[in-house]
């Protein structure tokens, strides 16, 4: 069985270790020599790996399902919460200071800087500095993306100097100054490839990529509203270096986009959270949507501009009428027949369509299952009439409403039956090959490289199984450095979707406009024509198939006028939770909320 770090049976020995006494009381009769002495932690290998792995596991980013909180997904009607209709407060909005980690981190390398060469070889004690001063960089690196500037504490406290517990904010130019820092010095000390018994530790090749990420996020208008060109040329510079020094460790794109999350330690993998059963499984039903029969199969439902956003298997944009959808019988038939049945790869990998084979072992090979809707009378509706989904299965399970009616299946462990989704083992790339050769791209396009960035499209399209057409451009139309900067926009939502990256791109470009002139969270519906049947063994890939439905486009999923994008374009940083100002006397809130702290310094 597979190794994997985030479980190690010492990480739990090392807490534990942290927390007995280190000797008996003195008035017991005797001194138990069984007893572990804390100290001895940094006595112990074994014990000191344990410490450093407990980091690990604390910190490395597992499955998210985050589509509800941006314009990928929805997972109910009246699921919009209050921050994207422009709701806002700091006390509804305030984040929370927490540096338990960083606490727990400044400690270790404490302590490690001590430990005698008899216990860890100089060439090991370097490796393990190297893993936690990345985590120390990627720790503060989560804070200043949601703050900007915070205290920075690079050494441990001691308690009993309160005063000297409260610390002032840093400037957030400081702060990146401190993270790339911790980077450069983890870059120098960590080897380029661990042995199998430690994959997924930190290496060199993932600290110089996230080294790029953290550039080309203070390089972007969040961080960088005057274009400081200086910052696009560092961003570039970085994440170029991160893309060749990779390619020559063999990482690259996988040839098959379907495959990243079914085959592991594959050469995209760059920083994995990797998941075993019975180890260390996650529970599709509670972290992950589990098409189609039980658990969590209505969350992050696709909606129609994520729908839309996938090209055609030509490169060219699926082209969107609403009007003409509704009234030009010969459009709402191509429509449906581009949108099942020409799409590029990432479309099928991702997104599971009503009328396809069942993804998971629950149902007989090559049964369909599937998610449309009938069109019924009802006074009481706008219109009189209302549509009703198709909400129970072959097995008679019930999946709720039917919110867009399609469904997220990157990552679905699809050979796991309804019953054994708690037993799940796909792993979470948190870096993979084509996120960093994208950060290459979109900086060689703003540092004024447009070929380089324009090349790195067309990679990403090729492996998205796009033809490249006589002119060998991939469906790319973009010939400015604006053009272009959109076609990465675009390129992005797509191939990172559901990957924990849309909101924050959309916060890093300052492009709240996106998402709010959809107004309502849209969708479209595949509704059977009157008197049309369907079969369990029908394919929606069958012209004939299709021709029993028509697609509606639904402007308001949530089916209430309040539920409406309003972002509020005025505020790009979190405030700081009431709580910890109130604890503190020398934090400062950010300017945008009511405070002094102005996040651009």
């Amino acid at each position: 069985m597979r190794k994997h770090l985030k479980n190690l049976p010492f990480s739990l020995l090392c807490l534990a270790v942290m927390l007995l006494p280190q000797a008996c009381e003195p008035n017991l009769d005797y001194i138990n020599t069984n007893a572990i002495n804390p100290d001895n932690v940094w006595n112990d290998e074994k014990l000191i790996s344990a410490f450093l792995t407990d980091i690990h596991g604390n910190s490395i980013p597992s499955w998210p399902v985050n589509g509800n909180s941006s314009d990928e997904a929805m997972n109910a009607p009246g699921s919009m919460g209050t921050y994207l209709r422009g709701i806002i407060s700091v006390a509804s909005d305030g984040q929370s200071l927490s540096y338990n980690n960083i606490d727990k981190i400044n400690f270790f390398l404490a302590r490690l800087a001590d430990v005698s060469p008899a216990v860890l070889s100089d060439e090991k004690k370097k490796q393990m500095t190297g893993q936690a001063l990345f985590w120390r960089g990627w720790d503060y690196f989560s804070k200043v993306a949601t703050f900007g500037g915070v205290p920075l504490i690079l050494k441990p406290q001691d308690p009993a100097n309160k005063e000297s517990l409260f610390v002032a904010r840093s400037k957030t130019s400081e702060c990146i100054t401190q993270i790339l820092s911790d980077l450069d010095a983890a870059i120098a000390s960590l080897p380029d490839q661990w042995d199998n018994a430690n994959y997924g530790r930190i290496d060199k090749g993932t600290a110089m990529a996230f080294k790029g990420r953290v550039l080309l996020w203070y390089a972007s208008p969040l961080f960088n509203p005057s274009n400081d060109q200086a910052r696009w040329q560092k961003a570039y510079e970085a994440n170029k270096a991160a893309v060749d020094y990779l390619k020559a460790q063999g990482k690259g794109l996988l040839g098959a986009y379907g495959q990243l999350w079914k085959q592991e330690r594959n050469k995209e993998v760059i920083m994995v959270n990797q998941f075993t059963y019975p180890d260390h499984p996650f529970n599709q039903a509670g972290i992950r949507p589990q098409p189609l029969t039980q658990g969590d199969a209505n969350r992050n439902q696709p909606l129609l501009p994520l729908l839309n956003a996938y090209p055609k298997k030509d490169g060219s944009p699926m082209q969107f009428d609403a009007a003409k959808l509704a009234t030009d019988p010969a459009y709402n038939e191509q429509y449906m027949t581009d949108f099942v049945t020409n799409r590029d790869d990432r479309f099928y990998a991702t997104i599971f369509t009503g009328g396809t084979p069942y993804p998971t072992p629950d149902l007989p090979t090559g049964t369909r299952y599937w998610s449309a809707w009938r069109k019924i009378a009802d006074a009481g509706s706008p219109g009189g009439f209302k549509y009703v989904s198709l909400a129970s299965d072959q097995k008679s399970v019930t999946i709720g409403a039917g919110v867009s009616g399609f469904f997220e299946i990157k990552g679905l462990d699809n050979t796991l039956t309804s019953t054994l989704i708690g037993n799940a083992a796909t792993d979470w790339v948190e870096i993979r090959f084509a996120e960093v050769l994208m950060n290459y791209g979109e900086a060689a396009n703003e540092a004024g490289k447009p070929e380089e960035a324009l090349q790195v499209l067309k990679d990403i399209r090729a492996r998205a199984g796009i033809t490249p057409g006589a002119a060998g451009k991939y469906g790319i139309t973009a010939t400015t450095q604006a053009g272009i900067r959109e076609a990465y926009m675009g390129e992005r939502f797509v191939e990172f979707a559901f990957e924990n990256k849309r909101w924050g791109d959309l916060r890093r470009w300052k492009r709240f406009d996106i998402v709010n002139k959809t107004a309502f969270r849209q969708g479209i519906y595949f509704v059977l024509k009157d008197g049309a049947k369907i079969e369990w063994t029908d394919d929606i890939s069958d012209a004939a198939v299709r021709k029993k439905f028509t697609a509606v486009f639904i402007e308001n999923l949530d089916g209430d006028p309040q539920y409406k994008f309003n972002l509020d374009q005025n505020h790009w940083f979190y405030p700081i939770s009431q709580g910890n100002l109130e604890a503190s006397s020398v934090l400062k809130q950010n300017a945008e909320w009511g405070g002094t702290f102005n996040p651009l310094d």
